[in-house]
């Protein structure tokens, strides 16, 4: 006999539970307000941050400056060592040196007497000439003997011109020669200058992205430097929801170093060409309200906000179906018109007010 109560006690139970759970939740909406925003996600970066290339390859011989440490344009922060380009440079300034000694060598000089020489013997064979000449005219001496005055002078304005070509050819060489090797010097000097790596903008060296005895090459990355002060977010947005974000939109946002605090930003632009590879766009805001302390590369998570209504009437988003339906206490289908909608709850344009009665679908 008490087996049979025993199992009727339980059959009761079941029935009574069943029963319950058969009964359907129900609201009214409510009057409140409701923002309407598009989910972002991305990272803090510094203003005018920038990734620093080496222009050449080497070994990183010295760290200059610190991470962390502000630095101004222009200021040294990275040096490599290339033994190949130092001895360029010693050449360079050898031949440069010998270039310099030939311009005001012993053979030019030469070459300049030779030419002066010649100068002073045209003179004399022309005084020598023009006397012999005035001699035989007062019928004075041979014709043999002022032809022969009169050829020595011909051979003597010969030479001089051949000597002189001959000097202006050696000081032209030896003074391109003397350009070529000062240029030569100048490349070697400026490449040597490339194996010192210098900051772009006045700044803060936020990392160094090399030890000392690495390898540093042109392709990739040797440090990061951006504002001090000054920082930015860059945000990745669907490019389902791109087209609805405009420059000037409120941002609200936090981030993890910040848990449980709510800050605000600004659109600022919208890069134009999408990410294939994760189907976004980059959207970048400055910050309206921000922490005392931010560092590059910070997580962030942002709600941009759309449309904004100070008095809304809502229903929560899972009592509404096929984003137009809702649902009467008879189990009918209501026809809404939906308006402005967020991660919890949906404004009612029209299809019911706010003293009727709507119930949660069955899933």
């Amino acid at each position: 006999m008490q087996k049979i109560n025993r199992a009727l006690f339980i059959l009761l139970l079941i029935y009574t539970f069943l029963g319950c759970g058969k009964k359907q939740e129900k609201i009214q909406p409510t009057v409140e307000p409701i923002t309407e925003s598009v989910y972002a996600s991305g990272v803090i970066k510094s203003k005018n941050q920038y990734q620093v290339y080496s222009t050449v390859n080497g070994l990183l011989e010295e760290i200059i400056v610190q991470e962390g440490s502000l630095v101004k344009k222009g200021q040294p922060i990275l040096r490599l060592l290339n033994e190949s380009s130092k001895l360029n440079t010693a050449n360079a300034k050898l031949a440069a040196e010998l270039a310099d000694k030939n311009i005001n060598g012993d053979k030019l000089n030469e070459l300049k007497a030779n030419m002066e020489y010649a100068a002073t013997k045209v003179k004399n064979d022309s005084a020598l000439y023009m006397r012999q000449k005035n001699l035989y005219g007062q019928q004075i001496g041979t014709l043999t003997e002022m032809e022969q005055r009169q050829l020595a002078y011909e051979n003597s304005i010969t030479n001089y011109k051949a000597a002189k070509l001959r000097y202006e050819d050696a000081k032209t060489n030896a003074s391109y020669s003397a350009r070529q090797a000062k240029n030569n010097l100048e490349i070697s000097t400026s490449v040597q200058g490339d194996f010192i790596i210098r900051s772009e903008t006045d700044g803060k060296l936020y990392s160094i992205l090399k030890e000392k005895g690495e390898l540093v090459n042109s392709q990739s990355p040797v440090a990061v430097i951006g504002d001090a002060n000054d920082f930015e977010m860059e945000l990745q947005v669907d490019e389902y929801d791109v087209t609805r974000i405009k420059a000037g939109q409120k941002i609200l946002l936090n981030m993890d170093s910040y848990k449980g605090e709510i800050f605000e930003g600004q659109v600022r632009s919208i890069e134009t060409i999408m990410n294939e590879r994760t189907r976004t766009f980059t959207v970048k805001a400055d910050f309206s309200t921000k922490p005392d302390v931010l560092f590059p590369n910070l997580t962030v998570e942002a709600n941009i906000v759309i449309h904004t209504k100070d008095k809304a009437l809502t229903i929560p988003r899972n009592y509404l179906f096929d984003d137009q339906y809702v649902l009467n206490e008879k189990g009918e289908k209501l026809k809404v018109v939906v308006g402005l909608k967020d991660y919890n709850k949906a404004e009612i344009i029209s299809g019911i007010s706010s003293s009727d009665y709507i119930y949660l679908p069955a899933k």
